[in-house]
């Protein structure tokens, strides 16, 4: 059966009629719609410092979502890793995990912009470096035992539910970062679909002798929204879509940044025409699953770039009501 995630990342530009605390609310809301009607997974994100105010918590967001929740997984994707303390991260990823009865997943990437570095006083040019001593210490403090951190012992409690640990992951899309995700044995997630990162991780798992190597590669990279009518769902938020779109384009070319969700378009009709943000109906997210497989992945973001919740809704409950029941 196709696989449905809901995404966030909470922008809110100027432009948006939609307060920021109406799409945190709007968010959480519809976390505890898409538990109850069926959603495999909910993903969110993180960034500093934006002017829109991308969400720069995920952690907390996360364990909002798991109060309202009980089923559907919870995947962070990405969490700076370096910008954060390792034994405060370990503390809070174990309390995250045993609140949410082992629903959280977190992929630890770099970041890729040299501002969110600088906001936290931490050097970028480390951030290999820094992202290898969170690991190690992660994976130490989740045993419960004490462990030698920075010239002292120290010791992290409660133990988290899930065992060995929490699941973790490692991004990237670097060749420094398919042998860092072998080294640690752990999955590796991809920020693009390139078959020589995959398979120099692969190589390395078994070199190492890495027992389950998993990769988990971006796909396609669309993100969808669901409407009776695409011309005028596309007429209301074309403009957010375009937001997010151009924003990360911005961002990734100068940071030599690149992923599987990376527009070159430059405006509404340009995005519509390259694909990557599809307005489908019922009818044709049904048809796009058959064709698919069961390998289908349907993200929708219904709050992409400031998307006016009630709008955001209609994606959320079209798909819910009228998609969901015909993928079974």
């Amino acid at each position: 059966m196709p696989i449905s995630i809901l995404r966030f990342d909470l922008r809110a530009p100027a432009f948006s009629p939609a307060r920021a605390d109406a799409l945190y609310a709007a968010a959480l809301d519809m976390a505890a719609y898409g538990d109850a009607h069926g959603f495999d997974s909910i993903t969110v994100s993180e960034h500093h410092g934006a002017d829109d105010g991308f969400l720069p918590a995920p952690l907390v967001l996360a364990a909002a979502i798991a109060g309202r929740t009980r089923r559907i997984r919870i995947g962070i994707s990405a969490l700076l890793a370096p910008l954060y303390d390792p034994l405060k991260l370990a503390e809070d990823l174990a309390v995250l995990d045993l609140a949410s009865g082992g629903r959280v997943a977190t992929t630890l990437g770099l970041g890729y912009r040299p501002e969110e570095y600088a906001a936290f006083g931490r050097d970028f040019a480390r951030r290999g470096a820094l992202l290898d001593e969170c690991v190690e210490t992660l994976l130490a403090a989740w045993t419960g035992e004490p462990f030698e951190y920075r010239g002292r012992t120290v010791r992290v409690t409660p133990r988290p539910l899930s065992q060995p640990h929490p699941t973790l992951l490692l991004g990237g899309q670097s060749k420094a970062a398919a042998r860092r995700a072998a080294r640690f044995g752990l999955p590796f997630q991809p920020a693009s679909n390139d078959p020589e990162m995959i398979a120099l991780y692969l190589s390395e798992c078994a070199r190492l002798g890495v027992a389950r190597p998993l990769v988990l590669p971006p796909g396609s990279g669309e993100l969808i929204w669901v409407s009776r009518d695409p011309d005028r769902t596309w007429r209301q938020i074309g403009p957010c879509l375009l937001h997010d779109a151009t924003t990360y384009a911005q961002w990734q070319p100068a940071h030599q940044q690149h992923s599987a969700v990376h527009s070159r378009a430059s405006s509404i009709d340009a995005l519509r025409a390259e694909g990557l943000y599809r307005v489908l109906t019922p009818e044709q997210c049904v048809e796009r699953a058959k064709a698919q497989g069961a390998l289908s992945v349907f993200v929708l973001f219904p709050l992409c770039g400031g998307t006016p919740p009630e709008i955001g809704w209609e994606t959320v409950r079209l798909y819910a009501e009228e998609v969901l029941p015909k993928l079974g």
